[in-house]
């Protein structure tokens, strides 16, 4: 299916009225918002700034990723449970602010800048749910790929007979090395994926930068 096709199925017939409304609206802004005095920074600058916010969130983001405190091995996946969901939440506690504040910023642009603002905040409001809803079920993919490869490494000492030695579980090679390298890679998606609007509406500011020069 084509992308309209996927979205009308995360919309219900209210939702798809509000969205009619919001696009005629939308299709009806002709000026941009009154000017700020942040707006009156040169175009180039200003989608510099933009620019810096975005890469300041990725990268606090993702070193809170990479250098999470690693748990004790035998304390099972709860702990990788827990702090998934810490770092869902700081995700959302600095995208949601940050996209908010590149609308307000390029909206004051121009129409055009304007018309896009106002498309991603009816997108966010009517995806909000249907993001909400599936987020939160990677911690429980990643809890089965815990239990899997466990598992496989239990069957494996039992079968060779060796004796097993935690420590090493976090070497190259070792089971818990292949969980936390993939749960790091699926919170890097994820990271990846709810900054995709923000990277969007700051490459959208750059064209107009561009295009004005």
């Amino acid at each position: 299916m084509d992308f309209a096709e996927r979205l009308s199925l995360w919309l219900n017939a209210f939702d798809a009225i509000g969205l009619q409304a919001a696009h005629q609206s939308i299709r009806a802004v002709t000026a941009p918002a009154p000017a700020s005095r942040e707006a009156t920074a040169a175009p180039r600058g200003q989608s510099s700034l933009l620019e810096a916010d975005l890469q300041r969130a990725r990268a606090a983001l993702a070193n809170a990723i990479a250098q999470d405190p690693l748990p004790d091995p035998d304390a099972g996946y709860a702990p990788y449970r827990q702090r998934h969901a810490e770092l869902q939440r700081h995700m959302e506690q600095m995208i949601g602010p940050l996209r908010e504040h590149v609308r307000q910023t390029i909206c004051r642009r121009s129409a055009r800048l304007r018309q896009l603002a106002a498309l991603d905040a009816a997108l966010e409001q009517w995806l909000a749910p249907r993001e909400q809803g599936v987020l939160p079920t990677v911690a429980a993919i990643a809890e089965r790929r815990f239990d899997r490869l466990r598992r496989e490494h239990r069957q494996a000492i039992d079968a060779s007979g060796a004796p097993d030695d935690p420590a090493r579980w976090r070497e190259p090679g070792g089971w818990l090395h292949a969980f936390e390298r993939d749960w790091r890679l699926a919170l890097g998606a994820e990271l990846d994926l709810r900054l995709e609007p923000v990277a969007g509406l700051v490459e959208a500011c750059n064209n107009e930068a561009e295009h004005h020069q």
